[in-house]
């Protein structure tokens, strides 16, 4: 069964690892770019993240500081993953958003394709990961 790529995407912040890694890694940091929670940095914490549709439930899957955080995201099988790569002053940010099902399975929260919504997320990473940008480069 085919199923849809990974979303990644990679940009470079202005902004050291340090900074950028505390951003991703708490619960504060988290909430000034994407979303209210209550992210913990341990493996195996289960959070929430408060989005539009109500609390996705989440879990914490790695934890590699400062270079690598992943976490489960709702409960389609989706995995989030943030790599930091340390550039001295500056930082490789990539996202990797995994776990698609085939593009024709219907995602019951949703109740719309599988590829409609990752395209839908697509761009919606792009607004999300400007946010992060902001915040670090402030």
């Amino acid at each position: 069964m085919e199923t849809l790529q990974d979303i990644k995407q990679t940009v470079v912040f202005e902004a050291p690892i340090q900074k950028v890694w505390e951003t991703v890694s708490t619960s504060t940091g988290i909430e000034s770019w994407f979303m209210p929670n209550d992210f913990e940095p341990k493996v195996g914490h289960d959070f929430h993240i408060q989005s539009p549709f109500g609390p996705s439930p989440c879990k914490v899957l790695e934890i590699d500081e400062p270079n690598k955080i992943s976490f489960s995201w709702d409960t389609d099988g989706w995995i989030v993953s943030f790599l930091l790569k340390d550039l001295g002053e500056k930082t490789e940010f990539t996202l990797i958003h995994s776990g698609w099902k085939s593009p024709d399975v219907v995602l019951p929260k949703a109740n719309e394709k599988s590829s409609v919504i990752r395209e839908r997320m697509n761009h919606g990473w792009v607004g999300i990961i400007s946010g992060l940008q902001k915040v670090v480069e402030e």
